[in-house]
């Protein structure tokens, strides 16, 4: 079995949600190595989109932001962010939203934007961007994070991206048509909402991973699927895939210097 990080771990597991098929929203970070990675392995013809208004864009590395000049330059098109939203996003085209979080509780609401009183913050956070739009218009959402107590937390400090407000039929009360959360993958495990309480659940540990690890960094009392798989390790292509994407990223950004 080839040795991998817990972060490697997650990156993969989320990778392999998206098919050839997917019209991804790519969000910064990990949601964007995951969405290269399944792109560059098992998922070639992807369609992933940025907030900036790049559709099919195919970067040799990982982007810093959403303005970064790789997303334009190796898009099949790029569009106004007007347009973005409006047509593409709003208009029902994107199938995945691929979102982080600061802040995440058991229904999938995320926080992105303080932690602690919103007039008098402990830290102030990016905020929301386009993630707000992006959770309520694609046609279902997939986060990534690592676990902690800080970031899974029984309630949310501010509500930047609805998910599935306080579980049950909230989203469609509130007459949101999309199905929101439907897919939650942490550095220890894979959760899925429960079909009737929209309550995430663990429906699969990584390799090695004890339901006591997944509970102690979980601010909330974790719920076990009845059948809870383990999650298959990276491939070899996978991990190769994924740590020649970083090291490009880095070489790229990272200020290192040739020997």
């Amino acid at each position: 079995m080839p040795d991998f990080t817990p972060t490697e771990m997650m990156t993969i597991a989320a990778a392999r949600a998206l098919s050839n098929e997917d019209v991804c929203f790519v969000g910064i970070g990990a949601p964007s190595a995951a969405c290269n990675v399944a792109r560059l392995t098992h998922a070639p013809d992807v369609t992933l989109i940025y907030e900036s208004g790049t559709i099919g864009t195919a970067p040799d590395v990982l982007p810093l932001s959403i303005g970064d000049g790789e997303l334009c330059e190796t898009a099949v098109a790029t569009v106004s962010v007007p347009e973005m939203f409006r047509y593409w996003l709003q208009g029902g085209r994107i199938s995945i939203g691929f979102l982080g979080a600061a802040q995440l509780d058991r229904f999938g609401n995320i926080n992105t934007t303080v932690i602690g009183d919103y007039n008098k913050p402990k830290v102030r956070l990016p905020g929301g961007g386009g993630a707000p739009e992006i959770a309520t218009s694609c046609q279902e959402v997939y986060i990534t994070m690592k676990q902690s107590t800080r970031g899974m937390v029984e309630k949310i400090d501010f509500f930047t991206s609805f998910g599935h407000g306080e579980g049950g039929n909230d989203r469609e009360r509130l007459g949101i048509t999309t199905k929101g959360p439907t897919l939650l993958i942490t550095d220890l495990a894979v959760w899925k909402p429960d079909p009737v309480t929209k309550e995430f659940t663990v429906v699969s540990m990584h390799p090695g991973v004890t339901r006591e690890q997944v509970q102690e960094t979980c601010g909330w009392k974790v719920r076990f699927a009845d059948n809870v798989e383990e999650t298959p390790p990276p491939t070899e292509l996978e991990l190769k895939t994924l740590r020649d994407l970083q090291a490009r990223t880095e070489k790229a950004h990272g200020g290192k210097k040739e020997a």
